[in-house]
């Protein structure tokens, strides 16, 4: 996320010894659109390097999955059919902090981007004339370092998240205008390894628009005290607030830029820095269980739970009373909970052997309280490598070469075993 307000909650002698759960974000899903114009109509293969494949299916509403040459059939990883796998979301996040011991709260979710299109899925070529957007630098990443030892060629996937065209709330007595968001995004894969898929994900600004049958000067007055409203998001102050990302930012706020009118409709873009929250969401099978996520004291299978990812004090009880009763009275939230932990780690690794490591120090959220999906929650920005780990000649080599590459950040690896 772009940026967190944190305030200081150490200054009561007496707490409530029953703090109550903090709101967050939910589970996100959507659908997932695709244009049969430009798209195979039923199934295509992608090479992506040398060593592996995407398969594009327009079956059951639609799918990718990707998998290795040396055994096609088995998926690597794959998306749910017919559900959007990529969304974001615009959210105002308050950090309390306390002797060590945060607390995350998404207190207002202004925008949710949900359902997906896709566009087009091409394979990029080096040197290719006809991909000049491409090899321009377009999506986002610098070719000099993040491109210098990819194999191509490389699958770009492009189209849109929107949220489906909603009454606004301010308007919901009248005939007043409806609203709408979009935004484009771009979706690379390419090889690393002969073991490793890239994943990079952009996501251009957000596109907000408002309808209304008829324009008035009544209405367009109504808009521009909507728009004040949201351009107060980042003239809000608590206490004092710490950037752990962009130190120069604030708050991600939605700001005019452009005003049109048009007779029997009112269409305004407005245009925000970016969003501050991206959920990735992938297939997981009903039976599969999940360990890891660092040093953990509470669970050993975490399908069902939804894991936050922040190191911070470990807690004194974390629920089991009335230890945690008597540590949330004399200081703020000092009992903890079941998540609290002083060193997690945003790796798990599945009962099917597969596994997931997130780098980078960003505040990250793996939600796996669904039976066939897993969805994390992480900044803007990402870099994810696809792991088939049949490649590599024993478990020693495996752990190696993991933890060789947890030393570049800002990348988010996940890796699968057999």
């Amino acid at each position: 996320m772009a940026t967190l307000k944190i305030t200081q909650k150490h200054h009561k002698h007496f707490n409530n010894p029953f703090p109550s759960t903090p709101k967050s974000l939910p589970f996100i899903q959507g659908t997932l659109l695709f244009n049969s114009q430009t798209l195979p109509p039923s199934q295509q293969i992608f090479s992506i390097g040398n060593d592996f494949q995407l398969l594009w299916s327009s079956n059951n509403g639609g799918y990718l999955s990707i998998s290795h040459h040396s055994n096609p059939t088995r998926s690597m990883w794959s998306t749910i059919p017919g559900q959007a796998f990529v969304s974001a979301a615009l959210a105002e996040t308050e950090v309390e902090e306390s002797r060590g011991s945060f607390v995350f709260k998404d207190r207002n979710v202004h925008l949710v981007c949900d359902h997906q299109t896709i566009e087009d899925i091409r394979v990029i070529n080096p040197f290719d004339d006809k991909d000049q957007e491409f090899s321009s630098g377009y999506v986002g990443l610098n070719q000099k370092t993040d491109f210098e030892n990819i194999q191509f060629p490389v699958v770009l996937i492009t189209g849109w998240i929107f949220n489906k065209m909603m009454k606004n709330d301010r308007f919901q007595k009248t005939r007043g205008p409806s609203s709408s968001a979009s935004a484009r995004y771009w979706i690379v894969f390419d090889q690393k390894t002969s073991n490793q898929v890239g994943f990079h994900l952009k996501l251009g600004k957000l596109n907000y628009e408002l309808h209304n049958q008829r324009s008035s000067p009544t209405r367009s007055g109504r808009y521009r005290s909507l728009r004040q409203k949201l351009g107060r998001i980042r003239r809000r102050k608590l206490g004092w607030c710490w950037s752990f990302t962009r130190p120069r930012g604030g708050f991600v706020t939605i700001s005019s830029s452009n005003n049109e009118e048009i007779e029997g409709e009112l269409k305004v873009t407005e245009l925000s820095q970016e969003f501050n929250r991206v959920c990735f969401t992938y297939s997981s099978e009903k039976n599969e269980r999940f360990y890891g996520f660092g040093e953990q004291f509470s669970h050993m299978d975490f399908k069902g739970k939804r894991v936050p990812i922040f190191v911070q004090e470990q807690g004194i009880g974390r629920g089991d009373q009335p230890i945690t009763f008597a540590a949330n009275l004399v200081s703020y939230r000092a009992g903890g909970d079941w998540s609290t932990t002083y060193a997690p780690s945003p790796f798990y690794m599945t009962s099917k052997m597969r596994s997931l490591y997130l780098e980078g120090y960003d505040y990250s959220v793996f939600d796996l309280t669904r039976q066939d999906r897993a969805q994390i929650q992480f900044p803007i920005f990402c870099i994810l490598e696809l792991a088939d780990t049949r490649q590599f000649s024993s478990r020693k080599d495996f752990a190696r070469k993991l933890t060789f590459g947890t030393h570049r950040t800002l990348h988010r690896n996940y890796r699968e075993a057999s």
